[in-house]
């Protein structure tokens, strides 16, 4: 049974070249037979006539029916092909010269004989005598008989020993002809297809080899697909469909694999970030519990403070690792609306003035006057702030600064939060938004999950932007974003 492809069209090639060679068997011997039978009766259109006339069978218009027997019994004996009739008016036939019970009509259809007189194109077929169903090619004439009645010599052109004879002959011949009909193109076409056949199906052949070779692999060795030739078809368009979806499947693994490492990094991260605070919760209150009497108020109230301390971070891990969640799976989308971005900055500055008082860094804001009002999430926005903020806060030494500036750039604000700390090494600028990101030269919160910038990267990406960073070493980093003017309906 053909499988493959080639198989299956060498089989689809033979079968048409068989159908063909029939048809074109059955088309050739229809058409020979009708040019012969048209060829026979024009070659003896005027037989009859020249019967009528050469024998003298009318005389003194009179019909002699003695001629008529011999005429009968010589052109049936010098041409055993024809068959002779003699009809009345009516085409009942009167006489022939036929043995017994050959002859089946008695009356034979005078309308093809009318035509074959009035000169008709060719060819035309009578009445067979000898059968109720055939009908033959004929040479016909008039034979005016006594009282001016009118009779008609039929002659039969292809009469059955005729018949019998060709047959014999022609089954042969059409035996012959058809089997090197179909023997020779069978052979021409069958070479011709299959050549054909192999040098298409060679291409698609290869790249089934390359596309059984990438599986092999494990989807980790892509032979791209070539294009052979300089107008593209189906395969070589199959074979761009192939290339793009391998190195789709590889960006996806890769990304699986990216995907897997940050996941076991984000679980070491969390467990180590979970585990620090909640032991030192865990340490002071039992400490609490087996000190219980022995703790003076003051050292009991500190000890509350401390584990209240690490409830919050472990709080603030939490919330911010739910956030991010979100952020992945875009469940939280920005709802848009116009707002003073000068104001809301200095709203979030104020937030931080007392931290970084207490860590004697100077924390301020440049804006120019009358900035327009940006679309975009205010709540969002402000996260994005905060975060940027308390950041800068967290690696500025005391008698840092941090500034927050504001300006328009065309349709857009730019929003550049700078500070002057330890800065980021450029080889860990690439991950500063990794998800529990720590700079190796951080001298901040170390204990502190790195979640903040990962999230306000997520923001601004879901309000169509993205947050630059530029660092020095001991000059510090610039963190800068766009949001969009609010332009008025």
């Amino acid at each position: 049974m053909a499988r493959t492809l080639f198989a299956r069209l060498a089989l689809a090639l033979t079968l048409l070249l068989l159908g063909i060679g029939l048809l074109y068997t059955v088309l050739s011997a229809t058409l020979t037979r009708h040019y012969q039978q048209e060829f026979l009766q024009n070659l003896n259109r005027d037989l009859a006539a020249n019967l009528v006339t050469g024998r003298k069978l009318v005389t003194g218009g009179v019909l002699d029916q003695k001629a008529l027997k011999e005429t009968f019994n010589h052109y049936m004996m010098v041409n055993p092909g024809i068959e002779i009739y003699l009809l009345d008016q009516h085409g009942t036939i009167l006489s022939f010269s036929a043995e017994p019970g050959k002859v089946k009509r008695e009356r034979v259809d005078l309308g093809p004989v009318r035509q074959f007189l009035d000169g008709r194109e060719f060819p035309l077929f009578g009445d067979d005598p000898r059968s109720f169903e055939r009908r033959k090619v004929f040479s016909a004439t008039r034979i005016p008989g006594e009282d001016q009645s009118v009779y008609y010599l039929y002659v039969v052109l292809r009469g059955e020993e005729y018949e019998r004879i060709e047959q014999l002959y022609q089954h042969n011949f059409l035996l012959q002809l058809s089997g090197a009909a179909l023997l020779v193109s069978l052979s021409i076409g069958l070479i011709v297809g299959l050549v054909l056949f192999r040098l298409l199906t060679r291409r698609l052949h290869s790249l089934s080899r390359r596309m059984q070779d990438f599986e092999a692999s494990n989807f980790s060795q892509h032979t791209p697909w070539q294009q052979q030739h300089r107008h593209l078809d189906e395969i070589d368009l199959l074979g761009q469909h192939y290339n793009h979806m391998a190195e789709r499947i590889q960006e996806q693994l890769e990304a699986l694999k990216k995907q897997d490492v940050l996941r076991r990094t984000l679980i070491a991260n969390v467990s180590h970030d979970l585990r620090t605070p909640l032991a030192a919760m865990h340490g002071y209150i039992e400490t609490l519990k087996i000190k219980e009497q022995d703790l003076d108020p003051a050292t009991r109230s500190e000890y509350l403070d401390i584990a209240l301390q690490h409830s919050r971070r472990i709080t603030r891990l939490v919330d911010e690792l739910f956030e991010l969640a979100k952020l992945d799976a875009r469940e939280t989308q920005p709802k848009r609306e116009p707002f003073a971005l000068a104001e809301l900055t200095q709203d979030v500055i104020q937030k931080f003035r007392l931290t970084a008082t207490e860590q004697d860094v100077a924390l301020a804001m440049e804006s120019g006057d009358s900035l327009p009002f940006v679309d975009a999430d205010i709540a969002m926005i402000e996260r994005v702030l905060e975060n940027l903020i308390s950041n800068a806060l967290q690696h500025t030494p005391a008698g840092g600064h941090i500034t927050v500036s504001l300006r328009q750039e065309g349709s857009a604000i730019t929003v550049q939060v700078q500070d002057d700390g330890a800065g980021i090494d450029a080889r860990d600028l690439p991950g500063v938004f990794d998800r529990f990101y720590r700079a190796g030269n951080s001298e901040g919160d170390t204990h502190h999950a790195g979640l903040g910038l990962a999230i306000a990267r997520h923001i601004v990406r879901l309000h169509g932007g993205d947050i630059e960073v530029h660092s020095q070493i001991k000059l510090g980093t610039q963190f800068i974003f766009s949001l969009p003017v609010w332009e008025k309906p």
